[in-house]
């Protein structure tokens, strides 16, 4: 089996494989201060709950945008499974994609995950969007090459923004308004209002454009956790893919696997 962990800002999700099937995903908030020990005391007995020993992981890969992080999680690996764990995108598990941008090592892990698994599962032209801390959109030609992207602030941290900077707004929970009127009535439609449809109309507007300077047909993947929450919404994804970019990591480590017995 395979054990996955893809590192955030806001969380640490990990991921069971046993081949391609993912037997069971957990999700803890992301602490860099986290130690490896703490890691094991959580995740073995969920483990356990799965009636999975820990003898049956083979292969450990995690991907990180929390480098403080990144200590901790190997002390996990070798203390308590005795595997040296894959790093995604160095050495074996490097990317395997061309990087057409300014800076490529400036690409964030959660963003290449997404381009690696929106390629290998979907193909063709791609507008990969991916509903986290921030909402980032990524432009994939057929080949699987990265030619850029956007990066605009996440739903939570723009409501963050709103409320924190003003006295006598309140605290609203995200959610599709009842109505599909854009004229709200009191403080907390109007907040939801602008909040929610706002961030729809900057998405289709986004790639909108984003399809035009591709030029080419091109299909919409969506991922995170808000994915779905949108795509009710509005008609601009093709794809709603909630396991994308720890299925990323799961495409890795096959590759790594499929080099070490010569295929």
């Amino acid at each position: 089996m395979l054990l996955a962990a893809d590192v955030g800002n806001t969380n640490v999700v990990f991921a069971l494989f046993d081949g391609c099937e993912i037997k069971a995903r957990w999700r803890i908030a992301t602490d860099p201060r986290r130690t490896g020990d703490e890691y094991a005391v959580w995740l073995l007995q969920l483990l356990s709950i799965e009636g999975v020993d820990r003898s049956q992981i083979k292969q450990i890969i995690f991907a990180s945008v929390v480098p403080r992080a990144d200590h901790n999680l190997t002390v996990l690996a070798q203390k308590y499974f005795g595997i040296t764990p894959m790093m995604a995108g160095k050495g074996e598990a490097a990317w395997g994609f061309a990087a057409d941008v300014d800076h490529p090592s400036s690409l964030g892990a959660d963003r290449a995950l997404n381009i690696v698994a929106a390629h290998e599962q979907y193909g063709g032209d791609l507008i990969v969007v991916d509903f986290g801390t921030a909402t980032k959109f990524e432009a994939v030609d057929f080949n699987g090459a990265y030619k850029g992207g956007i990066i605009a602030p996440g739903i939570n941290l723009s409501l963050d923004a709103l409320v924190g900077k003003t006295a006598k707004l309140p605290r609203i929970a995200i959610k599709a308004p009842a109505s599909t009127s854009v004229i709200g009535r009191n403080t907390e439609d109007q907040m939801l209002i602008g909040v929610f449809w706002g961030y729809v109309a900057m998405m289709e507007g986004l790639i909108e454009r984003m399809k035009a300077e591709i030029g080419r047909p091109v299909k919409v993947v969506a991922t995170g956790g808000l994915a779905i929450l949108f795509d009710d919404q509005t008609e601009i994804f093709d794809h709603v893919d909630a396991d994308l970019t720890i299925q990323g990591l799961a495409i890795l480590a096959e590759r790594v696997l499929a080099k070490e017995n010569g295929a």
